[in-house]
């Protein structure tokens, strides 16, 4: 796809002084802006000690900086996390790599032998909107159909987004597209293909009739398969938390950032002398100054906090940017069985044996509900579910747990009615189980008066009540985006505030073929981390301690380009057609 490869090529390189052009020179001699000080060691702060920001710190504390890393919750990761539920370690937030051509977390995955599992997307178990399952048959060729129209409209609006009506919606495309490809298809049938394409929601993290158009080939992922972590992201994080024992970096937590101010930078040509000073609170307030400050808060947190938290205000385009781009609303529902009902034998009988005489072939991985005539919502809001089986995981991961992923307004609703309920008590547990109940209780072999059907643990996230997190999930493109593209460049580049010391990274500032995902935050944060080390004429170097251990040694300045080898800073300016064989430029 043009513009991903494009930005992709480029993305390495922040625009410089708030230009909304991609900027041509490489990011070696981005040092230009500011005069290199080879004189001091630079002192660094990083705000949010989230993927971004364990990977910042890697790379400019192995380059030689000073890093103090604030993080406002009392452990590292962000958004990446874990907890338990029935006595099992689950991901409260990403559980997939999207896309294992070139991807950095798929190598970090490899490197800490975390298990994971590539499903077939596609068809799965289908509950039509009474409640009755379709067949097979029916539930494959629907599912095909809605994965045929969501790769047309990515070409469609990577191709035409200069001339796509802003408020066009994808929902609005998929229904042309099925008038146009069948002008005599029934009725049943269209609503049936329209039922299917709001099982994309859970992508996006909202509905598909608030998806944009315009905007969707920014929803565009790393070429290569998307794998679910069946042994969660622990080891993963665990391997990047490594950075927060490394000599170089001050870690903070339980710390919260509540001002940068940059107004101390002097910009006169005849000096490079930058001072911003950051504000923090864990019960009292204290000031401390650096060189340079990445804020790595997540953009749900820059739309509530942009106005107040900086001094002076951030410059009105970049605040434009941080208020255009919408925020995803996906939550997760772990709901654990003594046993995995779902997949054992259909003639066994209720009740006997019920950890026994199960397999994966009697249900598929997937079961997707449309929106359900039989559970009470209002009829302006999709209610449709996609539940995936935990049962289904490799051997070793599997556990009798369904992941229900709930999004949009749904999602909101059900964060509301827990909220202020503690976990795992008996009215947590019932408000859960009042609305998984309709869902769950339509899988086979399900009887209420069966032991093995009565759920034994509830966990949800409430990332929408989380102000760390910004009050959701990640960035999306909704209808009535205008200038998507350029906002998230503007971002990227801090509104053109890198030479007075402030810098943003996130999986909001990310590549494009990154933007909402693990990846993006994390090569976000090493392409801020290179562009200051070459302020101040530094050795970036790239590696981790388990993945990339040459990378220190090789003195070529390598790139993680995991498929490849090692890509050094003269390959920067060649041009490669390939988007996935581009993947490992993106920083």
């Amino acid at each position: 796809m043009s513009r991903i490869s494009a930005d992709l090529a480029n993305a390495h390189i922040a625009p410089v002084n708030g230009s909304t052009e991609t900027s041509t020179m490489h990011a070696a001699v981005r040092h230009a802006i500011r005069s290199p000080r080879m004189s001091k060691v630079p002192r660094i702060a990083i705000i949010g000690a989230g993927v971004a920001g364990l990977r910042a710190s890697d790379v400019l504390a192995r380059g030689g900086c000073k890093v103090t890393l604030y993080e406002a919750r009392s452990r590292v990761g962000g958004r990446v996390h874990q907890l338990s539920c029935g006595g099992h370690t689950v991901d409260m937030g990403p559980n997939w790599i999207h896309g294992t051509k070139g991807n950095p977390i798929m190598a970090l995955a490899d490197a800490t032998h975390s298990v994971v599992t590539a499903p077939d997307e596609a068809g799965g178990a289908l509950y039509d909107s009474d409640g009755h399952r379709r067949t097979d048959e029916e539930a494959l060729s629907l599912s095909e159909k809605v994965w045929e129209m969501v790769v047309t409209a990515f070409k469609y609006s990577d191709e035409n987004s200069a001339t796509i009506d802003p408020q066009t919606s994808l929902f609005d495309y998929f229904s042309e597209q099925i008038d146009t490809c069948d002008p005599k298809v029934d009725a049943k049938r269209k609503a049936d293909l329209l039922a299917e394409a709001q099982m994309w929601g859970p992508f996006v993290g909202d509905s598909v009739k608030t998806q944009s158009l315009k905007f969707f080939f920014l929803e565009e992922c790393i070429e290569g398969e998307n794998v679910f972590v069946a042994s969660t992201y622990r080891g993963i994080l665990a391997e990047m938390a490594k950075v927060t024992k490394h000599p170089n970096v001050d870690l903070h937590l339980s710390t919260e950032a509540t001002n940068v101010d940059y107004t101390a930078t002097d910009t006169a040509e005849s000096s490079s002398k930058v001072t911003v000073t950051v504000t923090t609170s864990n019960g009292e307030e204290e000031k401390a100054s650096f060189d340079e400050v990445v804020v790595t808060c997540p953009l749900g947190w820059l739309k509530r906090n942009h106005e107040t938290a900086f001094t002076p205000r951030l410059p009105p385009r970049l605040s434009e940017a941080i208020r255009h781009i919408n925020y995803g609303r996906l939550e997760k529902l772990y709901v654990t069985f003594p046993s995995a009902f779902w997949i054992r034998d259909p003639g066994a009988d209720a009740g006997a044996d019920t950890g026994k005489k199960t397999s994966t072939d009697n249900f598929p991985l997937f079961a997707h509900f449309h929106d359900p005539k039989y559970v009470d919502h209002r009829p302006d809001e999709a209610w449709n579910q996609s539940v995936m089986s935990l049962a289904h995981m490799p051997s070793g991961h599997e556990h009798p747990t369904l992941l229900f992923y709930v999004y949009g307004a749904n999602g909101t609703h059900m964060v509301d009615a827990v909220r202020g309920l503690d976990p795992h008590t008996p009215r947590y547990d019932q408000v859960l189980d009042s609305f998984a109940r309709p869902y769950y209780s339509r899988l086979p072999t399900y009887s209420s008066t069966d032991p093995a059907c009565a759920p034994a643990a509830f966990l949800m996230t409430t990332w929408q009540a989380d102000r760390f997190a910004g009050n959701g999930s990640y960035c999306n493109m909704q209808i009535g985006l205008e200038r998507g593209d350029e906002d998230i460049e503007v971002m990227r580049a801090a509104g053109g505030l890198n030479e007075r010391g402030l810098w943003m990274a996130g999986e909001h500032t990310a590549p494009f073929i990154a933007l909402g995902t693990t990846t993006g935050a994390w090569w976000s944060g090493e392409a801020v981390a290179r562009q200051i080390c070459s302020i101040y004429d530094m050795p970036a170097i790239s590696g981790t301690s388990t993945t990339h251990a040459g990378a220190e040694a090789d003195g070529e300045d390598s790139l993680n380009t995991l498929d490849e080898g090692p890509v050094t800073k003269k390959d920067l300016g060649s041009s490669r057609p390939d988007a996935a064989n581009l993947s490992g430029l993106a920083i």
